[in-house]
């Protein structure tokens, strides 16, 4: 997902740049698989989609795309308003000014945007070219759907007399998102970042209503495609894989803490309902359902390709596989304390 406002060019509006930029590459993808689709239905018929390995890929592709609708709607409307009507320099003034100090205090800000993981990317990127840190960003971003009131909600009610699931997540998840945005002042290149996403969106003398619009409408689009994507490769996996293998980990401390963080990634659940589906998950130990937990809202197979979207490919695989193993390190400390 490219900025929400493109940085003018010699001559060019940045309304007029925006317009005048191609489909994205996801959007165009899904609209000629739509295409296949409807060309093979004409050929072959409808029979083959009453198959039960075809109508749950289906079922689960729709459920995860539906589901995470709402929270990409109001993300990229988030990010249209704060590039629009948001002072530059607002929120650099609220973070402390050493970008150390910012990082945690990012993190915990994640506790006030009530939407999962899908809402926190274009929100992240419009913070970046509002003048934050990224660091503090990407703080926010790891943060905000695993620590907002409506998830940590939802885990009370998935651990019924559970309190200590629901503090073990909490404080996994700051920790998590401290340390990434830590180790991205200490590692972390420009370079990585889409060059778009390294500029402030208000153009002076811009309609901020129009900025807003054309912002929203090409962030949604693009947003839009790599959310299908996700949604179509978590699917996938759902229906592929035996539920035997989940048995065949179950029995290992290690290997079930290393198979329930992967499987969070490739099942792409929403923050807001992972803690049911990990309290499901019964045969394995409470440390392993954490990390299912803590896992799932930083690194799926939809947010990665919405950051490789928003920020660049170069960003996302390094900055996806980096917490992956953060957020796994973080459920093994705390869950083995704490549960």
């Amino acid at each position: 997902m490219a900025s929400g406002v493109i940085p003018s060019v010699e001559g060019t509006s940045s309304s007029g740049a925006l317009r005048g930029r191609a489909l994205p590459w996801p959007l165009v993808v899904v609209v000629l698989a739509a295409i296949g689709l409807a060309a093979v239905l004409a050929l072959v018929g409808t029979s083959w989609l009453e198959r039960p390995a075809v109508a749950a890929w289906r079922t689960v592709c729709l459920a995860i795309a539906v589901q995470a609708l709402p929270f990409l709607l109001l993300g990229t409307a988030l990010s249209g308003a704060i590039n629009a009507f948001v002072p530059a320099g607002l929120f650099s003034k609220m973070l402390p000014r050493r970008p150390a100090l910012a990082v945690p205090v990012a993190g915990v800000a994640g506790a006030v945007l009530p939407g999962c993981e899908c809402a926190s990317v274009p929100v992240a990127s419009s913070l970046i070219r509002r003048g934050v840190t990224p660091a503090a960003a990407f703080a926010f971003l790891l943060s905000a759907p695993a620590i907002n009131p409506v998830v940590l909600t939802a885990t009370a009610v998935a651990f019924p007399g559970n309190p200590a699931m629901v503090v073990a997540r909490l404080f996994a998840s700051l920790a998590t998102a401290a340390v990434m945005g830590w180790l991205w002042l200490w590692l972390g290149k420009e370079e990585w970042l889409r060059a778009a996403v390294r500029h402030t969106g208000h153009q002076p003398g811009g309609s901020r209503w129009r900025e807003f619009r054309l912002g929203f409408q090409h962030d949604f689009l693009h947003a839009g495609g790599f959310l299908v994507l996700g949604a179509m490769a978590a699917a996938t996996f759902n229906v592929a894989v035996p539920r035997s293998v989940l048995d065949t980990f179950s029995g290992s401390v290690w290997l079930s803490v290393l198979f329930l963080a992967t499987l969070a990634v490739v099942l792409a659940v929403c923050s807001e309902a992972d803690a049911f589906v990990a309290a499901s998950l019964t045969g394995f130990s409470p440390t392993a359902r954490l990390a299912f937990m803590v896992v799932g809202p930083m690194v799926d197979l939809k947010l990665i390709a919405l950051q490789a979207g928003t920020f660049g490919r170069a960003f996302a695989w390094r900055f996806s596989s980096a917490t992956t193993v953060v957020a796994v390190a973080a459920s093994a400390l705390i869950g083995g304390a704490l549960l």
